[in-house]
């Protein structure tokens, strides 16, 4: 893995990319900064709500939501882990719950089903990776990650989606830009 460090900044990954044809935000990122970014979607399907996740969502503790669990690749690397959460009864049924990678991404599908995000709240928080995470991010003993957790919500101030982001410490910044007014 290289040792850059990977400046990032959430707005691509809000906005739909456009529909067929068109590459996912962070492929598309990569790509503009020389790089081949990838994912491997290693499970799609409905679980039963976390508490942190059923707080995120505002749905109760258990209720079925459905993830997309996710590796994230920099130039074949593993970067980041994200699992992404959406309510049961907008993403059953549709591409968010099948292990395949959705054209466009999921925020222009999202969109097209009429859900688009608005408003995002991000909490970030730095800790030790479990032994899970230290493995697929293959980072050493004393290597903090970093944890985004970020709240996507639609016109009617409903959360649509949930990220769940394990990225390594030393591998990223996060860049907030904020228009005022």
């Amino acid at each position: 893995m290289s040792t850059r460090t990977w400046v990032s900044t959430s707005m691509p990954y809000l906005t739909p990319q456009g529909g067929a044809g068109r590459s996912d935000a962070w492929a598309a990122e990569a790509a503009a900064r020389g790089g081949v970014g990838s994912q491997r979607i290693v499970h799609a399907g409905e679980v039963p709500a976390s508490e942190a996740v059923a707080a995120l969502l505002g749905v109760a503790d258990g209720a079925p939501v459905v993830v997309r669990r996710r590796v994230i690749e920099l130039d074949g690397e593993p970067c980041e882990l994200t699992d992404t959460y959406y309510p049961a009864d907008i993403a059953r049924g549709t591409g968010l719950a099948e292990t395949r990678k959705i054209r466009g991404g999921a925020v222009a599908l999202l969109a097209e089903l009429g859900h688009i995000g608005v408003r995002v709240c991000e909490d970030v928080t730095a800790r030790m990776p479990d032994t899970d995470e230290r493995e697929a991010l293959r980072m050493g003993r004393d290597e903090p990650v970093i944890n985004l957790a970020r709240v996507t919500y639609d016109s009617r101030d409903r959360p649509v989606q949930v990220d769940m982001m394990t990225m390594p410490a030393h591998r990223q910044r996060l860049r907030y830009e904020t228009t005022i007014g």
